[in-house]
């Protein structure tokens, strides 16, 4: 446990967004995808992953950069969307209550956060252990936590960023406490949390983050890690599992859906700022990862931000 208290004393939490949903209208969304880890409570209704059921009360947590076909309302007879589909048109098939009376209360409605938990404030934790998509049955505790940040964001109370904050990490450590309670994934947190402790390999990621829109080629990070350039990839591939400029461009997509929802930079302008030079290329580049152009994932994010 000690190795999992230094992990966690390690990671950088940070809270994205909390909404209260209603669903007006069944859908599957094929391939749903978002670079924030998200966690999702059922309130009333029908919600699924794969075919697997969430019941009343459970909860769907969605590890950040993993793909996962999600049905929200009755599975019978849903209206099957594509990522980009549902991404553009969110409104369409959800409605966002901001009456925190209701909470809980709604028939076909759900909440969920979306949050960021990053070791070393470098490497998505939960992408990193390489876990899929899963549920988690009726923990309250993990469940009132949720609600709570639910009324903070939709009321004014004073400190409610703060009380956002401390309880977005709760969220964090309920999730690693539940995982490793019920022993789940345990191969991948034995296989891949080793390279946390790896002082080399957290110099480079140190490094990617601090430079991301520069050069990462294997030359300088094998300058980083002082290993050969020859050897870099395999190194880094041997104790993560995937090879180092894979994982330079998911970190540089990501900070670009960051300066997307954050800054009103233009495409061109935020391709530069993460690395790429060509603007037709990082556009088709962010498609193939997210499946909706950048333009269309900006008009989203400032829709989910009324």
């Amino acid at each position: 446990m000690e190795d999992y208290n230094k992990i966690i004393e390690s990671l950088g939490v940070k809270f994205i967004k909390a909404r209260h949903i209603q669903i007006t209208q069944p859908i599957t969304i094929n391939n749903f995808y978002d670079v924030e880890n998200s966690l999702l409570i059922l309130y009333h209704g029908a919600v699924s992953y794969g075919d697997q059921k969430v019941e009343e009360g459970d909860m769907l947590f969605i590890p950040g950069g993993k793909h996962a076909t999600v049905t929200y309302g009755d599975a019978s007879n849903p209206k099957i969307v594509s990522n980009e589909e549902f991404m553009t048109r969110r409104e369409t098939y959800w409605h966002a209550q901001r009456d925190a009376a209701q909470i809980g209360h709604l028939e076909n409605s759900f909440g969920y956060v979306s949050f960021e938990a990053k070791v070393f404030d470098s490497v998505n934790f939960f992408t990193s252990l390489d876990i899929p998509p899963f549920i988690i049955k009726k923990d309250e505790k993990l469940g009132r936590v949720i609600t709570d940040i639910l009324v903070e964001e939709i009321t004014d109370y004073v400190g409610k960023g703060r009380i956002i904050k401390i309880k977005t990490e709760e969220v964090v450590i309920d999730i690693i406490r539940y995982i490793l309670k019920y022993r789940l994934f345990v191969e991948q947190l034995v296989t891949n949390s080793t390279y946390f402790k790896d002082p080399r390999l957290i110099d480079i990621f140190a490094y990617i983050k601090d430079n991301i829109g520069g050069d990462l080629s294997n030359k300088v990070l094998a300058n980083v890690a002082n290993v050969s350039e020859d050897y870099v990839g395999q190194y880094f591939k041997m104790l993560t599992g995937i090879n180092p400029q894979d994982y330079i461009e998911y970190q540089r997509m990501e900070a670009a859906v960051n300066l997307l929802r954050t800054s009103k930079k233009s495409i061109r302008a935020i391709g530069v700022e993460v690395g790429y030079k060509d603007t037709a290329y990082f556009c088709r580049r962010f498609k193939m990862m997210f499946g909706i152009p950048a333009g269309k994932m900006r008009r989203r994010e400032s829709l989910m931000n009324v």
